[in-house]
């Protein structure tokens, strides 16, 4: 009965691993869709606001009854969610764009899950990581450099932008941690729910500094509807739903390890889609995320 029970528990969280796995996979592709409608003239706050709006509105069909959480406490903490997880993020990720080059934007907003990590030991002081944890993520971190370095050879200090993608990993790992604390009082469709309405509600201020708004007539093409409507139902509604599933069973510090295969899988789409070529060094960058992401899996934490 004991043996059944363990073996019960272990495929739930293979369960929750692949989820986290598939929300990193996703979210790798997403910067080829986002690419394609900035392409097509669209604001990277426009691109935010849209597809967030659209997943808030399909996800209200799903969950309308509780409107307001339990106490002004945790409203506020969803608040924090949908700022740091949701216009904070994406709106720093692609503003940094502007400044910098994408490998340098790339390769700092993988930073996130060390973040994570090290905002979390700073909070909890008693909480120890062992050594496996550490080298796994330095071992993916090195992956992950070595799939953005596949497509340059030189990196350019632009301080502005540099500055923009760390913040935007760092407010992607304070989402992390605080979604993990709601996931104790709230059901993973009622947290994602709110996420999205704050991450338009914070992301309005941002429409008002961009230069000029997407003309109209883009909307009249399916293609740039199908990027759209990937993005929203997929890579916000489904992917945010899955994420915070994961971050409630695999704590946050685990989950956003598969942040790494992010670009892992940007690196394959490019390849398939764009038809751009991969050099020895993306192989090994591969595989080194991959493995590194392994051997952080053996991690044991102790309060």
């Amino acid at each position: 009965m004991k043996n059944s029970y363990k073996n019960t528990k272990s495929n739930n969280l293979i369960l929750y691993h692949l989820l986290a796995f598939f929300v990193g996979s996703v979210w790798g592709i997403s910067f080829i869709s986002t690419s394609k409608l900035l392409d097509a003239g669209i604001q990277p706050t426009e691109i935010y606001v849209i597809r967030f709006l659209i997943a808030y509105l399909a996800i209200l069909c799903i969950t309308y009854k509780k409107i307001l959480s339990d106490s002004f406490k945790d409203e506020c903490l969803f608040l924090i969610c949908g700022l740091c997880g949701g216009s904070i993020y994406y709106i720093g990720e692609n503003t940094a764009l502007q400044y910098t080059l994408v490998t340098n934007v790339s390769l700092l907003v993988t930073l996130s899950p060390i973040i994570t990590v090290l905002i979390t030991k700073m909070m909890y002081k008693t909480e120890q990581l062992k050594k496996e944890f550490i080298t796994g993520s330095l071992i993916a971190f090195v992956g992950v450099a070595c799939v953005i370095f596949n497509s340059a050879t030189n990196i350019q200090v632009k301080p502005l932008g540099d500055m923009l993608a760390i913040a935007a990993a760092a407010s992607f790992a304070i989402y992390c941690i605080v979604a993990n604390k709601l996931n104790d009082r709230y059901d993973t469709l009622f947290i994602s729910r709110k996420i999205f309405f704050y991450g338009v509600i914070t992301a309005i201020p941002f429409l008002f500094f961009q230069d000029h708004f997407v003309d109209f007539h883009v909307f009249t093409s399916g293609i740039v509807w199908g990027h759209i409507l990937f993005l929203s139902l997929i890579c916000s509604l489904a992917a945010f739903i899955m994420w915070n599933a994961a971050i409630d069973k695999l704590g946050a510090n685990r989950a956003s390890n598969y942040l790494y295969f992010s670009p892992v899988v940007t690196l394959i789409a490019s390849i398939l889609i764009l038809n751009e070529p991969v050099s020895f060094i993306g192989y090994v960058g591969c595989a080194l995320t991959i493995g590194g992401v392994i051997v952080s899996e053996k991690v044991k934490f102790n309060k």
